[in-house]
């Protein structure tokens, strides 16, 4: 029996040795397929308006933590994205993700959000936007950090703009100008 374990783990360390001996000396894309460059990259700029409503019988955004100051307050989000400022006008997509007041010193919320396109020819495709936004700043941008669909391997920027903001409910409408690369 001690024979039989002792062979076993001698044949075991003696493969992977082995597999670790023929590969050490390999590039690391040696492992991967080559890849190719392209140069059909498109360029594709979007104008939406983004309906953030915290108020009401259907609120579109949902405090899901809340502690005592505004620091660490967290909002899931589901906003609908529209061709106007007026929230009947057409809805093109959805704003999916959450943002969150990560600033104890400004009004810095941390943005991570997939605009999921429901309308025409982006319909089934999605970019996804993560990075800093100052609420209280006239233009904020945003880095667009990738994409789905029509803007697979997305790369660019987001421009938001308050255009209407209720002190009484909370509600918010946002301006987005949005510049991506994409395959």
């Amino acid at each position: 029996m001690a024979s039989y374990l002792s062979s076993t783990l001698y044949s075991l360390s003696l493969t992977l040795i082995l597999a670790a001996l023929a590969t050490a000396n390999l590039p690391f894309s040696a492992h991967f397929v080559e890849t190719k460059p392209t140069t059909t990259r498109k360029m594709t700029r979007l104008h939406f308006y983004f309906h953030d409503i915290v108020s009401g019988k259907n609120p579109t955004a949902i405090k899901i933590i809340g502690p005592k100051s505004l620091f660490g307050t967290t909002v899931v989000i589901d906003d609908p994205l529209t061709i106007d400022t007026k929230p009947d006008s057409l809805v093109v997509g959805r704003a999916q993700g959450l943002y969150a007041m990560a600033s104890q010193h400004d009004s810095g919320l941390l943005m991570t959000i997939n605009f999921v396109f429901t309308y025409g020819k982006y319909n089934g495709s999605a970019l996804s936007v993560m990075g800093r936004n100052r609420v209280f700043d006239v233009v904020r941008e945003m880095p667009v950090v990738g994409g789905s669909g029509v803007f697979r391997f997305a790369r660019g920027y987001a421009l938001a703009s308050t255009v209407r903001y209720n002190l009484k409910t909370g509600n918010a409408v946002v301006e987005y100008n949005v510049t991506v690369m994409h395959d």
